[in-house]
């Protein structure tokens, strides 16, 4: 037991390497990429319009219904203890803060990773990646990077819609439960939106949608030559990219309290 925990330590270490290269390569690639890959543009395009056009309906829907269901709980039990006014600064932070970013990053992490992890392990197994090797095409800047950017780029826009959403869909709900003034509403909560706030939401949407591009397309590249290989990878980016989100909303969290 000790001797096959020791080798799976070592297998995982000698790995580090191979992901820090290849981490480094799609941040380089990235860089240059309009200049560079414009054949890739097409591929870039189509990642934004499945990760985040096509996502937009459903961001829409849980937001407004979330947004709304914090509000009204949350109007209610504030109102009981006579700090009703504290319901704009909770929904603020919950909506654009903690749980926008988080959301969002799980949505797209089951809609598109394991979309892009199974088809670029299906083109491994299938050799199309060798013919772009072959080719003199390097599979980094054609396959890799457009997903990079669009995922991470539909991450970020879908949390802006997300947070308006959830901040503006409350103001039209609570008429049926509770009418109240929609100006009073909207000052109160655009009273409670800061720069801190907008620029945490900013950075943790944008370092998510990296996370799941570069784990998805990781896995999708690490196979062999076995089709079950196929789902396998799909299974293991979804559950990777779960976990490097919560551990970066950690140290995002942790780093903010510090701060």
């Amino acid at each position: 037991m000790i001797e096959k925990l020791g080798s799976q330590i070592r297998n995982y270490f000698s790995t580090v390497p191979y992901i820090i290269g290849y981490v480094g390569r799609v941040f380089v690639s990235a860089v240059f990429f309009f200049v560079r890959e414009k054949a890739a543009r097409k591929i870039l395009i189509m990642q934004l319009l499945f990760t985040y056009i096509e996502a937009l309906k459903l961001v829409i829907i849980v937001s407004i219904a979330l947004g709304s269901a914090i509000y009204i709980a949350g109007y209610s039990f504030l109102l009981s203890i006579g700090q009703a006014p504290l319901i704009y600064k909770l929904l603020v932070i919950i909506i654009c803060q903690e749980l926008g970013p988080i959301l969002i990053a799980f949505i797209v992490t089951a809609r598109s990773a394991t979309a892009i992890a199974t088809e670029l392990a299906g083109m491994v197994v299938s050799h199309q990646i060798e013919s772009y090797v072959a080719t003199g095409v390097d599979p980094i800047g054609h396959l890799v990077t457009p997903r990079f950017i669009g995922v991470t780029l539909s991450v970020f826009f879908l949390n802006i819609y997300f947070s308006l959403c959830g901040l503006i869909g409350p103001a039209i709900v609570s008429q049926i439960i509770h009418p109240a003034s929609a100006a009073g509403y909207f000052d109160g909560v655009f009273a409670c939106v800061t720069p801190t706030i907008l620029v945490v939401s900013a950075i943790k949407s944008l370092l998510f949608g990296m996370i799941i591009s570069i784990i998805a397309t990781y896995y999708g590249f690490n196979v062999e030559r076995a089709s079950t290989e196929v789902p396998v990878a799909g299974i293991q980016a979804v559950g990777k990219s779960f976990f490097g989100i919560i551990i970066v909303e950690v140290a995002v969290v942790a780093l903010q309290v510090m701060l």
